[in-house]
């Protein structure tokens, strides 16, 4: 059955970021510094057939993007204000059956609408001009890679506010940041105004195809914030946190060529992705785990690069 096409018309009706029923969290607390957060694919279809664009109060994607925001979202609860706004996310098995350029024409037309128009909200209402972090994951990073190329050229002044953007669980490429001169990659723990990103896998995903893992992307270390490839230790890290706390699980160290963090101390029958999606992701992608592995150097390093945005 072929799917309403495209269902991209919804996009046409825009949302009302004035009513809080349209943001998962608007958490203010007083910090002085603010995290706009975007969730991963939460969105499944219930059917073949249907349109390939959620509707804002689909209830298996708020139900989904809750339950992640947890796991994922808290760790900047400590140092941050969190803004969570729902959006209408897009079909990811079938932005994948897309070529190249046809997935991100069509996340491009989707970050320029939900996304971009609950920023518009947050900036006018809710910022009151505190720096702040962008962070996201899976489809939520696809979605920042377009909100931090065309949103933020439209307004170049928020840049300087800008402490990190947190590109998780998506590929930021070379390619990418050359066409953006605006934007740079992260070269250590505590530089400012930059994109931190990484994808995470075992070494048996080594020579098959991962989705989020496009040619020439670049990562980071997220328990030494090296670039270089050397390797940090499970010994080194402090902790993963899956549902509980969990100390020495996870080592890392970046694979220049392929461009991801791999993680070798991990059983991939607990964390790989299952079956089917494996197909898409590789036999040990770790990509449901990219922020849990790490929760607590994550955690840490928003704290440093926070820090060193004040003392500039």
């Amino acid at each position: 059955m072929v799917k309403d096409m495209n269902g991209e018309e919804k996009w046409d009706t825009k949302i009302d970021y004035a009513d809080s029923n349209n943001w998962l969290a608007i958490n203010y607390t007083g910090k002085a510094v603010d995290v706009v957060y975007f969730y991963p694919t939460t969105f499944i279809p219930s059917e073949e057939g249907v349109s390939i664009v959620a509707d804002i109060d689909d209830a298996g994607m708020r139900s989904g993007a809750q339950e992640v925001y947890e796991s994922q979202a808290t760790l900047f609860e400590g140092d941050c204000n969190i803004y969570a706004p729902y959006y209408r996310q897009v079909d990811a098995t079938y932005a994948l059956t897309l070529s190249p350029e046809g997935e991100e024409d069509l996340l491009r037309r989707s970050a320029a609408h939900d996304p971009s128009d609950a920023l518009d909200h947050y900036f006018e209402h809710y910022n009151d001009g505190r720096p702040f972090i962008l962070a996201g994951h899976s489809q939520g990073s696809e979605v920042l890679t377009m909100i931090l190329s065309d949103y933020m050229t439209k307004h170049p002044e928020l840049l300087d506010r800008m402490v990190a953007a947190y590109v998780i669980g998506y590929s930021v490429t070379e390619r990418y940041i050359a066409e953006n001169p605006h934007l740079r990659f992260a070269e250590c723990a505590d530089d400012t105004g930059v994109i931190i990103s990484y994808n995470t896998e075992g070494p048996g995903n080594d020579g098959f195809s991962n989705a989020v893992v496009k040619d020439g992307a670049i990562s980071i270390n997220p328990i030494n914030w090296k670039r270089d490839g050397t390797y940090a230790d499970r010994s080194e890290g402090l902790g993963s946190r899956i549902g509980v706390a969990i100390t020495g699980l996870a080592d890392a160290k970046v694979d220049l060529e392929r461009g991801v963090v791999v993680c070798t101390t991990v059983d991939p029958s607990d964390y790989a992705i299952p079956a089917p999606a494996d197909k898409i992701f590789g036999p040990e992608s770790y990509h449901k785990c990219d922020y849990e592995f790490y929760y607590y150097d994550l955690r840490e390093n928003v704290k440093n690069r926070i820090a060193a945005f004040m003392d500039q």
